[in-house]
């Protein structure tokens, strides 16, 4: 994922800000509320102000099931974790920051193969029946932002061996890596046209 960072970080500089406020290798640790903190992929702090947050992962296989229930749950509550945290005023006087969620999962025939699932009482929405791992990573990144977890989140999907080479797909359009983009640069250059209006 050190790729994606770095495509981030590069989005970042080129909206305005600098490379000192740029934070994707160490000093990741933000406070939480929950929980004493929680280290991110990529964090932008301007003038000790939170501008931007992410949050990258990935899963190859071979336990898609157990996987997912736990990115599932790991990107819920960080997120909740995060937004709590900033209402209670753990950021200082930071506007409301930007943050993002984007998730790599492996093109292969376990991942795009249709999973059962218990109904021992109650039934599960109907748009999990027969969905496979991937259609499941689709409604959750799709669901984070109708919930107004994140403000973006991509979902991407490549082959273990293509992967290497920077190929991959993705399967839903408005999931796509270029709206998370700009997403993030629409948020940055206005945070920094702000800045310089000062």
């Amino acid at each position: 994922m050190n790729g994606f960072c770095e495509m981030a970080e590069k989005l970042i500089r080129n909206a305005g800000v600098a490379d000192c406020c740029v934070f994707c290798s160490k000093t990741l640790e933000l406070p939480g509320y929950f929980r004493p903190t929680k280290k991110w992929d990529v964090l932008v702090v301007v003038d000790g102000q939170l501008l931007a947050v992410m949050e990258m992962k990935s899963q190859v296989g071979p336990s898609f099931g157990n996987n997912f229930n736990n990115r599932a749950e790991e990107a819920i509550g960080s997120a909740t974790d995060l937004w709590t945290a900033y209402r209670e005023g753990a950021f200082a006087q930071s506007p409301r920051p930007w943050l993002g969620y984007l998730f790599l999962l492996e093109d292969c025939p376990e991942s795009n193969r249709p999973v059962k699932v218990d109904e021992p009482h109650f039934n599960v929405f109907k748009e999990f029946k027969d969905a496979s791992y991937a259609a499941r990573y689709e409604l959750l990144c799709r669901k984070l932002i109708r919930e107004r977890l994140y403000d973006a989140a991509a979902f991407i999907m490549s082959e273990s061996m293509a992967g290497v080479s920077g190929v991959y797909k993705e399967p839903a359009g408005d999931l796509g890596f270029g709206s998370w983009a700009a997403s993030l640069v629409a948020h940055v250059s206005a945070f920094s046209a702000v800045r310089r209006g000062k």
